[in-house]
């Protein structure tokens, strides 16, 4: 039997630290997580738009009574759905990684909102965009950035808890951090961690990614808050170092033989990961992983990132 339950809300970790779970873990439905000692509080990331983190924030309130004065937000990476809601987050100092802060920049919530007006007239991956992301609204949210950076690693204290920020990034986006507690044995992942979803690596390089579960594996942690995902333990960690080695491996054969990145996705079986939510993340692993075996640096296309996973979903989708 699981230690935690995968259900909505906020979940005591004891000795004052939290999680904050959003099932069923699918594209925007994000966790986060909360650290207080006496009058002193941390959050790990906000949520996708504001109605989602301000339920979070209330519910926060009503636990510990430190949510409407949290003293420091840090944000794990630069997905929207780990830091839309931070202009909630009143008067807190915003911390994330100098690569991470950078990044922001490229996919403003503002971006985001047009182009989900747009999706009623974008075809398939209209379709796809709005089944992914249409339950959440951008057009009321004001960008609120860090202000302060770090690189590789900050030590910070929450009242007498010690809470260490270590960068392990680029690997899934270019700022990835880690934030643990050592004292409480506890580690909150941004999206180094999926659990029972597939990782994304929207920019690798791999050996980043890998690099970083081995050093999660080799810390002194019980528990393991994922980005995304039910609450788990270091072997979640395996899990997802099994995966990004067994991709990684998989996707080398075909560029190797020659295969182009479409054929490639199609024919990676995906096996037990086939059960892992949002199995159709392969178009972008696939994606990237080519570009790091190629030496390839421009940017892919967004539209065509998610247009070749809107292809690869639907053709798995069984027939009526």
């Amino acid at each position: 039997m699981p230690k935690w339950n995968y259900t909505k809300g906020l979940h005591d970790l004891g000795n004052g630290l939290y999680a904050y779970l959003l099932p069923d873990g699918s594209w925007g439905w994000s966790n986060a997580g909360l650290v207080v000692d006496g009058d002193q509080s941390l959050l790990v990331d906000t949520l996708f738009d504001l109605a989602l983190t301000q339920e979070m924030l209330a519910a926060m309130q009503d636990a510990t009574g430190a949510a409407q004065s949290i003293d420091t937000l840090v944000n794990t990476h630069a997905n929207g759905d780990h830091w839309f809601g931070n202009q909630l987050v009143h008067d807190a100092q915003i911390i994330a990684s100098k690569a991470c802060a950078q990044e922001m920049a490229e996919l403003p919530p503002s971006r985001l909102a047009d182009m989900m007006k747009a999706a009623p007239n974008m075809g398939e991956l209209g379709e796809y965009l709005t089944r992914i992301l249409g339950a959440f609204r951008f057009d009321d949210i004001t960008p609120t950035h860090p202000s302060r950076t770090f690189e590789k690693r900050l030590a910070l204290k929450v009242g007498d808890k010690d809470v260490q920020l270590i960068e392990v990034g680029p690997a899934h986006t270019l700022g990835d951090v880690l934030v643990y507690v050592p004292g409480e044995r506890t580690i909150f992942t941004g999206d180094i961690l999926f659990i029972d979803g597939t990782p994304l690596m929207w920019n690798g390089p791999i050996a980043n990614w890998i690099k970083a579960c081995e050093l999660m594996l080799a810390l002194d942690v019980d528990t393991v808050v994922p980005g995304h995902g039910p609450i788990t333990d270091k072997r979640g960690v395996e899990s997802v170092r099994g995966y990004l080695q067994y991709i990684e491996g998989e996707t080398r054969k075909r560029f190797d033989a020659g295969l182009s990145e479409t054929e490639a996705a199609n024919d990676i079986a995906l096996h037990d990961y086939a059960a892992w939510g949002d199995a159709e993340r392969i178009v972008v692993n696939v994606n990237t992983l080519y570009r790091e075996f190629s030496g390839e640096t421009a940017a892919p296309s967004f539209a065509d990132l998610f247009g070749g996973m809107a292809v690869w979903a639907k053709s798995r989708q069984p027939a009526p």
